[in-house]
């Protein structure tokens, strides 16, 4: 009995692992039944599956026997072909040695076209005279590049060119043409062309981008050094002077880029502010001290012209007064008096002379702390960025020089003022102690008698 059952859970096992259903099976017998179906169901499956393999076999052995006689096809064509590339080549050098026995002389004529045609190329392209007259170029190209020989009216058209070239580098002339401004926009400007050097308008320098093929103003215009173009430009006949640049404009971009005297002077930063202050500062104390000084020196002047009369508007004045109040003491007490009126007038005429003179000792020292600190920047940047780009440099090297001419420039000039100041100021009391010298003599004088 226990085999029985053993066999009937192998039996059950092994349906259900082939995928075969026993939920209908009662009894060993329906089991039995249920077993021999789906044996011949199963048989019947696989025999259909080995069909199948079988068709798609067969259509797998017709894809590579097309792949086969496909490649075999390639193959021939591919030695076809390389067969006619061998006899091409072959071909082709049997013609090519035809063609130079056919040139003869024609070839060294053909070298020496390419060759004048680069030439050519180079400078036409680059011409200020392209400004007018454009696209000569284009045929100079294609002649320096042609690989056969050129015909006769290319041949022609290179000889126009540089006739051209030669005739109009030689004239002074005007046409109309689009002028691109800085802001970017384009704007019709009579341009007056001298020879190949210059492209002038009534606003100055034009330069011509042959990158481009644009005309476009110059980003600043040349200093006086180089001169204006307006008195070229209002001449209608005779010479007017005029910059001609060679180098095709070369030269101008470079003076452009020179500092005006306003760009080196903020050059100077802070300290160079400094220094300015200075100056002025001092222009200012020395204006009101010549102001005032030439006003007493009048005063004096007119007062010496009447000493009976003392005025109490100048030094002099006031010090005659002191002496009509002590005209009866003695020559040394007077004169004591005389020397305290002077000294009380010193105070006045001195007020702002030292000054100016601090003002021109300073200057120069303000310039070399200009220098210090430039000379620090230009070693900080070189310690950053080492010694490979000189601009970088460049701008504390101009402050450390910038101020140290801004240093001295400031204290020439407030010196010769302090000079000039001080002779003001001494003449002065040169004359109140002429004055008061005259005074004390005459009364010694009496005092004899």
């Amino acid at each position: 009995m226990k085999k029985i059952i053993k066999s009937a859970v192998i039996t059950a096992t092994l349906a259900l692992t082939a995928g075969i259903s026993v939920a209908s099976a009662n009894t060993l017998d329906d089991l039995l039944k249920q077993v021999k179906a789906d044996r011949v169901s199963e048989a019947k499956l696989d025999q259909k599956r080995e069909q199948e393999f079988l068709s798609a076999r067969s259509d797998k052995q017709a894809l590579l026997n097309k792949a086969k006689a496909e490649l075999k096809r390639e193959q021939d064509r591919n030695a076809r072909l390389t067969k006619q590339f061998a006899d091409n080549e072959t071909m082709l050098t049997t013609k090519e040695a035809e063609l130079e026995a056919a040139k003869g002389d024609l070839g060294e004529m053909f070298g020496v076209v390419r060759r004048a045609s680069g030439n050519a190329y180079g400078r036409i392209a680059t011409s200020i005279v392209s400004a007018e007259y454009p696209g000569r170029e284009e045929v100079l190209d294609k002649l320096a590049n042609a690989k056969e020989i050129p015909v006769l009216s290319e041949l022609e058209e290179l000889w126009f060119a540089l006739q051209t070239e030669m005739t109009e580098s030689g004239k002074v002339s005007t046409f109309d043409a689009e002028v691109t401004m800085l802001d970017g926009g384009q704007a019709t400007q009579t341009v007056t062309r001298v020879g190949s050097f210059n492209l002038l308008s009534d606003q100055g320098y034009l330069d011509y981008n042959d990158e481009q093929k644009q005309i476009q103003p110059l980003g600043k215009q040349p200093d006086t050094a180089v001169g204006s173009v307006a008195p070229f430009m209002e001449t209608t006949s005779g010479y007017a002077p005029l910059f001609i640049d060679p180098s095709k404009g070369q030269i101008l971009k470079l003076e452009t880029q020179k500092a005006t005297w306003e760009e080196r002077y903020h050059q100077g930063g802070t300290v160079g502010y400094v220094i300015t202050a200075v100056l002025i500062l001092g222009f200012l104390i020395a204006i009101e001290r010549l102001i005032f000084l030439g006003s007493v020196g009048a005063k004096i002047k007119s007062q010496l012209k009447n000493t009976s009369q003392p005025n109490s508007n100048n030094p002099l004045g006031r010090m005659l007064t002191v002496y009509q109040e002590n005209k009866d003491i003695d020559a040394e007490s007077l004169e004591l008096k005389l020397d305290e009126a002077i000294l009380r007038e010193t105070p006045k005429v001195e007020r702002g002379i030292n000054i100016i003179k601090i003002f021109a000792a300073i200057a120069p020292l303000l310039g070399l702390l200009g220098t210090v600190v430039g000379m620090i920047g230009t070693f900080q940047s070189i310690t950053l960025y080492g010694t490979g780009d000189p601009k970088i440099m460049a701008g504390d090297i101009s402050m450390a020089l910038v101020t140290t001419a801004m240093g001295l420039i400031a204290a020439l000039p407030l010196i010769l003022v302090h000079s000039i100041v001080a002779g003001r100021a001494k003449t002065i009391f040169h004359v109140l102690d002429e004055q008061s010298a005259g005074i004390v003599a005459s009364i010694a004088e009496k005092e004899k008698q």
